[in-house]
């Protein structure tokens, strides 16, 4: 089983933190978007049988995932594809068309489920979809079905709110070579949308030629596209921790440095705290520094350092620094980037 993962793109919906890293490894949680995405496939074939294919960008892509995932996951196989120009998902998996063979899913980097992938036992139809029933559809794509319940097309963005099944992102392909000749016939057509080559067309012109693909439903649905959404998912991910406390935050500890904790936190082992209340929903980074301050609903990545102030619904990237005048003022709502200052002292 392959599993490909497109992350090329600007990423400006996410900006300034992509200014500087790649989307995949923005954090959330307490981890980066790409592990809590690697996580929910450990159910396929165990953590390390499953072969990657990652599609990235140059630049920041090319740059930081190759040794991200060289340090955190050596015992990987990870096949990587350069996309240079950006001209869409159909674009890329065309550029990674010698790795598109056999069964494989192909997941966008954004797109954070909860799926039991161990059901691909190789008795499953020539495609999967899966959904998410969602209250409005029409900023979506949706799967629609005949009677028996197979997909017949996948729509973008449809107008009416009838057919709320939301594809998220996320496809099984029994055989990749169907796969890759709907998209090299996509590209012959020049099927795009703004310029762009988008899978769910390449996946309609499999269902003209014959594919038998249905629906799975997953029960929930993350998504790392935008920093409301991003800190949203910091939000259900902590949630699904519990409310207990970090193991290295005990009562003592808490007493003795003037931290008040309001689960669900994380909090880094290497993150150091005093006088300050954390949480709910906060998340604080590896080496961060936090002192005479109120953290809640926000995420601060590595190195990251807040002195005086109160934040709430922000996020703070790496090694960025936030001095404010009291922990008593109105809590500020930041979006900062990596290595970027905010002194109002």
């Amino acid at each position: 089983m392959k599993i490909i993962i497109p992350t090329a793109g600007w990423a400006t919906r996410m900006r300034p933190q992509t200014w500087s890293k790649p989307k995949p490894l923005v954090s959330v949680a307490g981890r980066t978007a790409m592990d809590h995405l690697l996580a929910s496939f450990d159910s396929l074939l165990g953590v390390n049988e499953s072969e990657l294919v990652i599609i990235y960008s140059s630049g920041l892509g090319e740059t930081q995932l190759p040794p991200y995932m060289a340090e955190h996951y050596p015992g990987r196989r990870v096949h990587y594809v350069l996309q240079a120009v950006m001209k869409g998902q159909s674009d890329a998996l065309w550029l990674a068309r010698e790795h598109l063979h056999g069964p494989l899913i192909v997941c966008f980097s954004d797109t954070l489920i909860q799926a039991d992938f161990s059901l691909l036992d190789g008795t499953q139809p020539e495609g999967i979809a899966w959904v998410k029933p969602v209250p409005d559809p029409r900023r979506f794509g949706v799967a629609e079905l005949d009677k028996e319940g197979w997909v017949t097309r996948l729509v973008e963005k449809p107008t009416s709110m009838e057919n709320n099944r939301v594809v998220v992102g996320c496809y099984y392909f029994r055989e990749g070579a169907a796969l890759l000749a709907a998209v090299e016939e996509q590209l012959r057509r020049g099927a795009t949308i703004k310029d762009e080559y988008f899978l769910t067309e390449g996946i309609n012109i499999m269902l003209e030629r014959g594919l038998k693909m249905r629906t799975e439903t997953v029960e929930n649905w993350l998504d790392t596209g935008t920093i409301p959404a991003t800190l949203e998912t910091n939000r259900v991910l902590l949630d699904r921790r519990g409310k207990e406390l970090p193991v290295q935050w005990n009562a003592e500890k808490c007493a003795n440095q003037g931290v008040s904790i309001i689960p669900p936190v994380f909090i880094h082992e290497t993150a150091e705290i005093h006088h300050a209340t954390i949480g709910p929903h906060a998340s604080i980074g590896e080496e961060c520094q936090v002192n005479n301050a109120t953290i809640e609903d926000s995420i601060l990545e590595m190195g990251a350092v807040v002195e005086s102030a109160s934040l709430t619904g922000s996020f703070i990237g790496r090694r960025a620094k936030i001095v404010g005048l009291s922990v008593n003022d109105p809590p500020m709502r930041l979006n900062i980037g990596d290595d970027s200052s905010v002194l109002l002292k």
